[in-house]
């Protein structure tokens, strides 16, 4: 079928090829009422949502009182959670920014994270995996043949914020995510949890994982039901614009732009690049494009026009990718080309959550599991 054949969002950039979407008798399709829904629970960008939030930061200044830290803010060196801590510190709390190294790191991302901690005067805890192992992990992923190559980095980051919260003893992680920036992800093939990486690394991989920060669902429950450790995404409540924020941390802090979504780490570089676009016709662009036209942002004819421009792969970044996982041109060619498995094929906790749904709304609510996460991982999927 072609682009022009394809019915799309009369709202926003989804077409039909979007897993699991469907369309009202308007033509607007569910992810824009599941972003029109979160918008109305959080009271986005209005007064309320601003008082909300500000209720929310009292608390965690109230329960921080006489410890170092009172918070903790994951940091990758991106526009968001660049600006999650500057914001932080601007609301008088006292974070500890926390970045997990899965030793992909662009030398741009690096140096803002370097850049910001230190112009806010904020301690930086970074664990670093080993990078034999991360690769390991990383190769193990493509030789699989799914799409989620890197999600070993945001399991181990999710990990990594947990263990330092755990650590001083801090009750509070701020997550710089917004469904208004970033769209809301389609549900479909895409997933991952801890027991589906140590599935297909058992499979595929060769190095023991003695320094990856894994999440099991028990590690998971430890954290959510016995540490009783929240997860607040301040940007769902307030007025955001990823393009302000990132000029405000050019003229603050000489933050630095690395050229696209997700493109401050190497791996995810190549993922949403070369990886997906090749050999799934996955085309990861359309999530923030399709936010910024339902929130007005963008006209939808220029974003239907960046969306249809092809991505240009890097070949320098195919080379350093092939290189750095010791992957021959045969074995490289073979998977790009191969079987396209998902994460039914494998080992998962996906039944788990979706059996455990009901308290995990419970969970949701008290802000002890991100809303996302309900919403995402316990709904019932097709094939489970």
């Amino acid at each position: 079928m072609s682009a022009v054949d394809l019915k799309i969002c009369s709202r926003c950039i989804y077409d039909e090829r979007v897993p699991k979407i469907t369309f009202d008798e308007n033509g607007v399709c569910n992810y824009c009422k599941m972003s029109d829904d979160l918008v109305k629970q959080y009271k986005t960008g209005t007064a309320q949502g601003e008082e909300e939030l500000k209720r929310i930061i009292e608390k965690i200044k109230k329960t921080g009182k006489k410890k170092k830290y009172d918070c903790v803010v994951g940091v990758s060196g991106g526009t968001d959670s660049s600006y999650m801590l500057a914001k932080a510190v601007e609301w008088g709390l006292r974070p500890l920014a926390v970045h997990y190294d899965n030793t992909w790191n662009s030398a741009i991302a690096t140096e803002n994270i370097r850049k910001v901690s230190k112009a806010l005067n904020v301690d930086l805890f970074t664990l670093v995996v080993d990078n034999k192992e991360a690769d390991d992990i990383f190769r193990a992923f493509f030789l699989s043949g799914v799409p989620e190559l890197d999600c070993s980095t945001d399991i181990a980051l999710a990990e990594t914020l947990y263990r330092a919260a755990n650590k001083y003893q801090v009750k509070y992680i701020l997550e710089g995510h917004s469904f208004i920036a970033e769209g809301v992800s389609p549900m479909g093939n895409n997933y991952f949890d801890g027991k589906y990486i140590m599935d297909i690394h058992s499979k595929f991989g060769k190095k023991k994982m003695k320094t990856f920060p894994n999440m099991t669902f028990s590690s998971f429950m430890k954290w959510i039901l016995i540490k009783r450790i929240k997860k607040i995404r301040p940007l769902w409540y307030i007025d955001y614009s990823k393009e302000d924020a990132r000029k405000h941390l050019e003229e603050h802090y000489g933050w630095q732009y690395y050229g696209g979504h997700h493109l401050e780490n190497r791996i995810t570089a190549f993922l949403h690049t070369v990886y997906n676009p090749q050999k799934f016709g996955i085309d990861n662009r359309n999530w923030s494009l399709a936010a910024a036209v339902r929130n007005g942002l963008m006209p939808r004819e220029e974003a239907l026009a960046i969306y249809q421009t092809p991505i240009k792969p890097d070949k320098e970044l195919i080379d350093y990718f092939k290189k750095r996982l010791e992957l021959t041109e045969e074995e490289y060619s073979r998977v790009m080309n191969g079987e396209k498995r998902t994460y039914r094929d494998f080992k998962t906790y996906k039944k788990r959550f979706e059996a455990l749904r009901p308290m995990f709304y419970v969970l949701a609510k008290a802000h002890l599991v991100p809303m996302s996460f309900y919403i995402k991982y316990t709904s019932k999927s097709e094939g489970t």
